[in-house]
């Protein structure tokens, strides 16, 4: 069997196409055996990635090109775009983001976790509010522990808005397992507005709170984003065009 026809077999077998591979004698030469190949393995791809774009629930986001670099103060753009290699994810290293309410935090995680997606990795997107409240409700062990896995086992996963909420000893030890559960295996993005040394005002008395801090910057990058609020200013960009709209009518 020549290279290209066995090339050809290895994928109509990867592709499970038994009823090919059975008659593979008589189809190996037809000159439309590569295109039925190919067009098998671009939907197979695209059904792929739409069960995981569907699972991550990303939402809705602004795209990395479209974001205004000259706004905030702050913001180290070699190190955001570095992100975008998803390189960090192969030496299982986390990422945190931190800065003032609207600077985009969220939107560039966002962006991050849909390259992630689209590179064929698992993705899942979630508020600390939303995972805390959802995991602390779990009123048995057993379901804890599927729940649990849920926000384990993805190769990424996205924690937004830590800081924005206070939470109970209860909620800062299931945050912490998680956390030393993907320690070192896998790599985890979150995005906060307090610095480290005021997250014991999110996490109020709880004992887990230096450990939690210590698994998750171990192996991390902390990206510091300074500046006004982006969205602020867009809602006063799109109030200034609209009041222009109204005085150019009456005119």
């Amino acid at each position: 069997m020549s290279p290209k026809n066995e090339g050809l077999r290895q994928r109509a077998a990867d592709l499970r196409l038994h009823g090919v591979l059975a008659h593979w004698s008589e189809l190996s030469d037809a000159d439309w055996l590569p295109r039925l190949i190919d067009w098998e393995e671009q939907a197979r791809a695209q059904r792929s990635l739409d069960r995981r774009l569907s699972g991550a629930r990303i939402g809705r986001f602004k795209a990395l090109a479209d974001f205004d670099w000259a706004w905030p103060k702050q913001c180290d753009r070699a190190a955001i775009e570095a992100l975008m290699t998803l390189e960090f994810m192969a030496q299982s290293v986390n990422v945190v983001l931190r800065g003032n309410n609207g600077v985009g935090k969220s939107m560039l995680a966002k962006n991050v976790a849909h390259q992630a997606l689209v590179q064929g990795y698992t993705v899942r997107f979630t508020t600390a509010g939303e995972m805390l409240g959802e995991l602390a409700a779990m009123d048995s062990d057993a379901g804890l522990r599927r729940r649990l896995r849920h926000y384990v086992n993805p190769d990424l996963l996205v924690i937004d808005e830590i800081g924005y909420l206070s939470y109970s000893n209860r909620h800062a030890d299931l945050l912490f397992e998680l956390v030393n559960r993907r320690y070192e295996s896998k790599s985890t993005i979150v995005t906060t507005n307090k610095a480290f040394a005021d997250w014991g005002e999110v996490f109020p008395n709880a004992a887990c709170v230096v450990s939690l801090i210590d698994r998750l910057v171990h192996h991390s990058e902390v990206i510091g984003i300074e500046g006004e609020s982006y969205r602020l200013k867009e809602a006063q960009e799109r109030a200034a065009d609209s009041t222009s709209k109204r005085k150019r009518a009456k005119s």
